[in-house]
């Protein structure tokens, strides 16, 4: 009796002492969705007390609390900061639930994104392509810094090329057809109505797409889910544009449950950074949307951004010691004004409707239709114009372009080493001048009309006119609190218009429609139905063809979330089908470019899983693994297109196999992530064009080289971390070092002209095969295999902030040559080795080239104010701070392409044909202010 009252005394104590305890509690949830957000900051100021929001976004305080009036703040990156006054009475509980968080409205992480250009997104070269999906912050530290730190340095992420992940807006994928790549240009300038996005990094689920390697990106354009308000945006610098102005405007969900959302903008400048880029852009956004129904609702969606910016050339180092790191070959002066020859104009519009349809609380479908089309465009000059005399081709120009290597000092050095002088005029007039000389070729082109003649120059377009059809129905259910299920089918079909197209022919009226370079006049016509054919500005000529493309998909996916413990499994399916239909029947292609060609059929499937085991609230351990068996893209599939419906010899889909495990820390104070990753690429192709001397012996010949069957493997590790050390400050690092080489020695074929030229080089019927091309533990050209940055950030809490990173780079190569690597290195006419190759001097002269080791410093700060109903926005970075120069990229030219040729020019102190260079931008500026209301 005396031991069930002691117990139960002790018990009543208990109690009694629990019911009296300080506990300070909550919950934060995202002011759109009303979602809970995890790894929330909660912070009672003036006390040591912080903690994070776990998965249910709930926290809480039980021990050490302070009695009395106190603040509690509420922070998360990307976020803005919110302070709560609360009261804490002793044994009492304060309770303040569904607290909510705001996109960051000072865009502090949100305006690196503007400073992300289109030329350094996308370009037509290889040394350009750059980061996938990452147009706004990701909550992820490394992802954030690999996009506003590493992006410069066309850093690639895993070494990946952009075609490794899926971007969509309104559940519609926008990567193109032809490479793979989205075309950033086709949302560009509207970067206040793309700020609502789900990311999904690397194989993690995501709820619209199977993604790719490096994951997909959802971007939500709903007019009723688009914060409501007005922000008016004016930017300058000097990077790409010098000006930019934005007017945007959304709604919100008005009472007769409309919404809206429209956004305008303009981007401008005679020139950016590297000499006559000009960059003129505008873009309209358009986005309104019914609700029919507590169940329905659709949305029109209409994206129109036409924009032309002038291009820069890479050079090689010759050039730019002559000149510097801003000069591009590709402009000269016309009646006082900088006229680039190498234009890209990109106006494709794009519709969507979207319906939303919500079958029950748990169940949802989506259903989309996506139509695009318009044009792309890229202009250059031709100077081959010739006239028929006695029924043949001649005539034709010199190579206008200034760095053309008969034109520098490197060609005379190496053909006249014993009379210097002609090195020496060639480098006076190379810096005295060293432009496009655009009055010397309407000079000749009238001359030569005035004699009957026709245009010697033109300038024309390589245009792609493309016609998309997407529609896909996305379907979501929530089985339980447990398991959702995902998935989603889709069909596209294009058909992708491809010709040249006259722009201007320099004061002539006519140009001869044949290969000037033609050996034989039948083979000479580009279009043997319309033989010598005359054409006029705004005409089409040189290749005219369609690609047909149809594709189905489907992906399914269930995901599974417990307490300890959340896995997840999918799978995908894509069937796609190219052909070719050529509109001209070429004259050295006359059984093979006409009419419908073949038509090819590839089956693509994906399958990837993942398990995140949560230790504790702090520890997270996280795997995801994947294989992805893909079509070849219309690029890498037909050989030489615009002349014949050949395809790359034994072509097939190109498999990925993928996996990463990653351990993060989420502390009050710290969180970190670092991850490892392989990756294996295998059965990949690609083709590239250029003229090539020394093929079978000492022959020159305008090639097509295929590499057919290419694995490479990438493998690194990633950490990212950030130290909230004060209030106020925070510290933050990143690093990436990565292995990315060529796994194998793939086939190499080269494809040409079937004329004499090629059949004296070893040819059979315009082609031939090389072998294998020796490129095994070769490194690949996929920007800087090794990144680090440091840095902090200081937040005043009267709304301005200021931050500064390092950031190292290294193990950057070249693009190394793949004819250089095979059997045509070391093998003359005859089919045997040169009699005067030396195996230790050849394996000097292939060795790949790797740049310096550089660093670059970075400032970024900003400052909001509050006046009246209205905020105001003040935004300014510089990067490379200290003007750092540095090769961010480059490529071995193909010319030299055997033992001898290389030998006797890497002989001289400046090669003649040595590799050209993209190089990074010295010290630039941007800065925003916007207003907000």
């Amino acid at each position: 009796m005396k031991k069930s009252l002691l117990l139960f005394l002790f018990v009543l104590f208990s109690v009694s002492i629990y019911g009296q305890q300080t506990v300070v509690k909550g919950s934060v949830k995202e002011s759109l969705s009303f979602e809970p957000i995890e790894g929330v900051l909660v912070v009672i100021e003036k006390t040591n007390l912080k903690t994070l929001t776990d998965q249910l976004g709930e926290f809480e305080f039980s021990e050490g609390i302070t009695f009395g009036e106190q603040i509690l703040t509420i922070s998360k990156t990307g976020y803005s900061t919110k302070r709560f006054p609360i009261v804490v009475n002793e044994g009492k509980t304060v309770n303040i639930s569904d607290m909510t968080l705001e996109r960051d409205v000072s865009e502090t992480e949100d305006l690196f994104t503007i400073t992300l250009s289109d030329d350094e997104l996308n370009d037509d070269t290889s040394g350009a392509d750059n980061i996938s999906g990452l147009l706004a912050s990701s909550l992820d530290v490394f992802q954030r810094t690999a996009a506003f730190e590493f992006s410069s340095s066309f850093f690639r992420i895993r070494g990946l090329d952009s075609n490794n992940g899926a971007i969509l807006i309104n559940g519609i994928e926008m990567n193109k057809v032809y490479n793979g790549r989205p075309q950033w240009s086709n949302w560009g300038g509207i970067n206040d109505v793309l700020r609502n996005q789900e990311l999904s990094l690397g194989f993690s689920p995501s709820s619209y797409a199977f993604g790719g390697v490096l994951g997909s990106t959802n971007i939500n354009v709903r007019a009723s889910e688009a914060r409501p308000g007005g922000r008016i945006t004016y930017s300058s610098s000097n990077r790409s544009y010098t000006n930019r102005l934005m007017a945007t405007y959304a709604s919100g969900l008005l009472k007769n449950n409309w919404a809206y959302t429209l956004s305008i903008g303009r981007r401008w400048g005679n020139e950016g950074y590297q000499d006559a880029t000009l960059y003129n852009s505008n873009s309209f956004f358009a986005s309104i949307e019914k609700m029919l129904s507590d169940a329905h609702s659709l949305n029109l969606t209409t994206i129109y951004t036409p924009n032309r910016r002038g291009k820069s050339s890479p050079n090689t180092q010759e050039v730019y010691d002559l000149k510097d790191i801003k000069y591009n070959e590709y402009w000269g002066w016309q009646d006082g004004e900088k006229r680039n020859s190498r234009i890209k104009e990109v106006n494709e519009p794009i519709v969507m409707l979207n319906h939303y349809w919500d079958l029950n609380d748990k169940m949802s479908l989506n259903t989309n239709v996506g139509y695009q089309f318009g044009k792309l465009g890229n202009s250059r000059l031709d100077y081959n114009g010739t006239d028929l005399i006695n029924g043949f081709p001649q005539g034709g120009g010199a190579n206008p372009s200034p760095t053309y290597y008969q034109k520098l000092p490197s060609y005379f050095e190496r053909n006249f080493p014993n009379d210097l002088q002609f090195a020496y005029l060639a480098l006076k007039d190379f810096q005295n001048d060293g432009q496009i000389n655009w009055n010397s070729m309407y000079d000749a082109n009238l001359s030569h009309a005035q004699n009957g003649g026709n245009a010697i120059y033109a300038l024309y377009e390589d245009r792609v006119d493309d016609t998309q059809l997407t529609i896909n129905s996305i379907f979501n259910s929530k089985v339980n609190d447990n398991v959702i299920i995902n998935a989603s089918v889709g069909y596209k079909n294009l058909k992708s218009e491809n010709f040249a197209q006259v722009l201007d022919l320099l004061g002539a009226s006519t140009y001869l429609d044949i290969d000037g370079f033609a050996t034989d006049i039948d083979e000479a016509q580009n279009d043997l139905l319309n033989p010598n054919r005359l054409v006029n500005e705004g005409d089409k000529f040189k290749y005219h063809y369609n690609v047909l493309a149809n594709e189905l998909n489907a992906f399914a996916q269930a995901q599974f979330t417990y307490n300890k413990l959340d896995f997840y499994l999918s799978g995908s399916v894509r069937q796609t089908q190219y052909q070719r239909e050529g509109i001209y029947q070429n004259g050295g292609f006359p059984d093979s470019s006409l009419g419908k060609g073949e038509q090819l059929s590839f089956t693509g499937f994906g399958a990837k899983a993942g398990t995140t085991l949560k230790l504790t609230g702090k520890h997270v351990f996280n795997v995801n693994t994947g294989f992805i068996s893909r079509a070849p893209s219309v690029q890498n599939t037909f050989s030489n297109s615009r002349e014949n419906h050949n395809i790359v010899p034994n072509v097939s889909e190109e498999n990925i196999m993928s996996v990463d495990a990653s351990y993060i820390l989420r502390s009050p104070i710290v969180q970190s992530k670092l991850t490892g990753y392989y990756t294996k690429i295998t059965d990949a192709s690609e083709i590239s064009f250029f003229f090539a001397d020394g093929i079978g012996g000492d022959n020159a010949v305008f090639v097509q080289e295929i590499l057919q069957g290419i694995d490479k493997k990438h493998l690194g590790v990633e950490l990212g971390v950030e130290a909230q050390v004060t209030s106020s400050i925070k510290l933050k690092g990143a690093a990436s070092v990565g292995q990315f080489t060529y796994d194998n020695n793939p086939n190499l074929y080269l494809s040409t002209e079937p004329d004499q030229e090629s059949v004296d080089a070893g040819f059979v019927n315009g082609f031939k095969d090389f072998g294998q091309s020796q490129l095994k533990d070769y490194k690949l050209a996929s920007g800087p295999q090794r990144a680090y940055s440091v840095g902090f950030e200081y937040r005043d809490p009267e709304y301005w902030w200021f931050g500064a990173t390092a950031n190292f780079f290294s193990n950057t190569y070249v693009d190394v040559s793949p004819l250089t690597r095979s059997s045509n290195f070391n093998t003359d006419f005859d089919g045997n080795v040169f009699n005067d190759y030396d195996e230790d001097l050849a394996r000097t002269l292939l060795k790949q080239e790797r740049f310096d080791d550089y660093m670059v410093i970075n400032l970024v700060g900003g400052k909001s104010w509050k006046v009246g109903d209205y905020y105001i926005g003040l935004f300014a970075s510089i990067n490379n701070l200290l003007d750092e120069v540095y090769k961010t990229g480059g490529f071995e030219q193909g010319r030299n392409a055997n033992y001898r040729e290389l030998r006797d020019d890497k002989a001289l102190d400046t090669p003649v044909f040595g590799p050209k260079y993209w190089y990074g931008r010295g010290t630039t500026y941007f800065l925003n202010l916007n207003l907000r209301f």
